[in-house]
């Protein structure tokens, strides 16, 4: 199968030009200044995983290469609220444009009209990025480590800690789970998808916890859950108890509902 992370990154390099040329440091830095909506969402997660409380991260998009089309009546704002409403932790936001229909613009938005923690989910390949996001109200970014050297992963963990923003180190395999270990201030998580192949397992998260069990910030699972025994599987194998979920919510007929059925769990 053609490497999708590759073509999905490459094209990001392309609009990263763009939005250089319409987003100066300049203006980035007043934007900045004027956002006072900021959330501490790795705070967020770690109060809830010391008292081991599930916690979930709602996604907000509108596709993926992997599903296609997800919403046809795209309300980023109403979804939002959905997930305030009915116990979401934290939001994540696809804001890349070409695979995932995103839009930076979204997390603005949701600010305005809900006050939870908002990750930034993108592809962080340029450390202006981080600031970017910030200027737009992102609480968190991510670094995919599947699609940056070290030297760059590294750059973006300090431009966040420099930024006072919070990061997700993403995971796919062991030596990444061992790398990942360098970066202790942010929350580590693994995706259990393969963003080369798509395909996905859970086992990903009980495999690479183990490596992991060293790291003292929170550790998060992604993608693959379905249900609610998919998120007692993942606490009771791997401790591991935040949730990043977004296709199964957002397929659902009835957003609150499934929802609930994560929040509203036991384990």
């Amino acid at each position: 199968m053609e490497n999708i992370l590759k073509k999905i990154v490459d094209k990001k390099k392309d609009q990263i030009k763009i939005y250089k040329k319409e987003n100066p440091f300049s203006i980035i830095n007043e934007n900045i200044k004027k956002e006072k909506n900021f959330f501490d969402f790795k705070k967020k997660l770690l109060n809830k995983t010391l008292t081991k409380e599930v916690s979930i991260i709602s996604e907000i998009k509108k596709a993926s290469p992997s599903a296609g089309i997800l919403v046809k009546n795209f309300d980023p704002i109403n979804i939002a609220k959905i997930y305030e409403e009915n116990g979401s932790s934290c939001l994540s936001i696809l804001t890349e444009e070409n695979f995932f229909l995103g839009k930076l613009e979204y997390i603005r938005n949701i600010k305005k009209n809900c006050r939870i923690p908002i990750l930034c989910k993108d592809f962080f390949v340029d450390t202006y990025q981080v600031a970017l996001a910030k200027s737009f109200g992102a609480d968190c970014i991510l670094i995919i480590l599947s699609a940056v050297d070290k030297k760059l992963a590294k750059d973006l963990y300090d431009a966040a800690n420099d930024l006072s923003i919070s990061s997700i180190v993403e995971v796919h395999t062991k030596q990444e789970a061992e790398n990942a270990l360098f970066f202790d201030k942010s929350i580590i998580g693994i995706n259990n998808r393969n963003l080369k192949t798509l395909d996905v397992s859970l086992n990903q998260s009980v495999i690479l916890s183990k490596i992991l069990s060293p790291h003292k910030n929170p550790l998060l699972c992604e993608s693959g859950i379905n249900n609610s025994q998919d998120i007692k599987y993942v606490v009771e194998n791997a401790k591991i108890y935040n949730f990043l979920i977004g296709e199964s919510l957002l397929k659902s007929s009835d957003i609150a509902k499934k929802l609930k059925e994560f929040t509203q769990i036991n384990v």
